[in-house]
């Protein structure tokens, strides 16, 4: 396996004091010197840098090769800002461009929003954010539309090699490099967002970021959509990712006319599945994987996932809003599509693109997950009782 063969390599190194860095400073200086750029534009994503490294270092537990890709990941968000702040001021155009209100899948894990925003992405008339994207939203100096991309070639080389590091992941969630990736990975360029909880043990990070303003990320988001939309313009996006459920007022606030699509799916079927994605993925970056303790973080922050999302559409009285029915999704996914079309005013797309994402996208493509509640020291009652206040009939 090469992560045990590295992390053999890397125990030697520790013994001799040699240690993969996750200073603040030294990853700023990095990555400024590999891109001779020093201007990261706004100043608001250090501080919640600052508390995910104290994190990571207090309570990740990261093995040698966990920490090397935490390094190069962290690394690869803080050259992204380099260079896009870079472009913005070479081409001060870009933050001109008028996005189209988007149409955005804010809905909990595991209830067919990937299935659903493959079917949305294949009409040509909307904009998903590739998964070669979301990793280099920001293009290298000197990009031109007339060479090739090597952004593209650097997304397949991260498929592949997660494939090879963690087949099984792929059975979980499919991160095909051509294909759409959530959002959130842009958020969590200004490292406010649940991407590192995901990934790694950092409670106190985790805690501490559910009562920041999340303000500063949704705009800067929104500025790298409008950097993607001056490299490929022209369409409405369509956007997915379950962090939207807690900050849905923020959503709104800088996208005021978007359409919000939810789906909605048995919980005791969901929250087993999403801990089973979590412990596979976190084998990447620590041998310490508590499964237990996976199972009663991620029911609790669903919990607050649901109730502050039903709160705000109480708040709002459901005002562009679309609930999905994922056995029905599944089941006649061209009615669902065309009820979300007929919202918004759009003609459908062809049977035959329907046909092509529901063949590429087959049930069990990449091997059969499988799960339970109680692997996460939960139990189907557990889940019900806890969920059931904001549980979507």
């Amino acid at each position: 396996m090469p992560i045990r063969a590295w992390n053999s390599i890397g125990k030697i190194l520790e013994k001799t004091s040699v240690q993969v860095n996750l200073s603040e400073e030294y990853l700023i200086s990095t990555a400024a010197k590999a891109e001779g750029l020093n201007d990261f534009g706004d100043e608001s994503f250090r501080e919640p840098l600052k508390k995910l490294l104290e994190s990571i270092e207090n309570e990740a537990n990261l093995h040698p090769f966990g920490r090397f890709v935490t390094k190069q990941r962290i690394g690869g968000l803080l050259r992204n800002r380099l260079r896009a702040e870079y472009y913005f001021k070479l081409h001060p155009e870009i933050l001109e461009i008028e996005l189209e209100p988007p149409l955005v899948i804010a809905s909990l894990q595991r209830t067919g929003t990937t299935f659903l925003q493959r079917l949305i992405a294949s009409n040509t008339s909307f904009r998903s954010l590739k998964s070669w994207e979301a990793l280099n939203p920001a293009p290298y100096q000197r990009w031109s539309t007339s060479s090739a991309d090597k952004r593209i070639a650097e997304g397949k080389k991260a498929e592949n090699g997660l494939r090879y590091l963690n087949p099984a992941f792929f059975a979980i969630h499919p991160v095909e490099h051509n294909a759409p990736e959530e959002e959130v990975l842009l958020l969590d360029i200004s490292f406010l967002s649940t991407v590192a909880e995901a990934t790694l043990h950092v409670p106190t990070f985790a805690h501490w970021l559910e009562c920041q303003d999340q303000t500063p990320a949704y705009a800067y988001m929104k500025k790298l959509l409008q950097l993607l939309s001056w490299q490929n313009p022209g369409r409405r996006w369509v956007l997915k990712t379950p962090h939207h459920l807690e900050y849905l007022d923020v959503l709104r606030k800088v996208f005021p006319h978007c359409t919000i699509i939810q789906t909605h799916r048995d919980p005791t079927i969901t929250v087993p599945s999403l801990c089973s994605m979590i412990w596979h993925g976190r084998f990447i970056f620590s041998n310490h994987v508590d499964a237990n303790q996976i199972g009663e973080q991620w029911l609790r922050k669903i919990e607050i996932m649901m109730k502050k999302s039903s709160e705000y559409r109480k708040s709002v009285d459901d005002q562009n809003f679309i609930d999905i029915n994922y056995e029905e999704l599944i089941r006649a996914p061209e009615n669902e599509l065309s009820r979300i079309y007929q919202a918004i005013n759009m003609s459908n797309i062809s049977m035959k693109e329907l046909e092509e994402v529901r063949s590429r996208n087959a049930k069990n493509k990449y091997g059969t997950h499988k799960y339970l509640p109680e692997d996460f020291g939960l139990s189907v009652e557990k889940i019900r009782d806890r969920l059931a206040p904001f549980t979507h009939d």
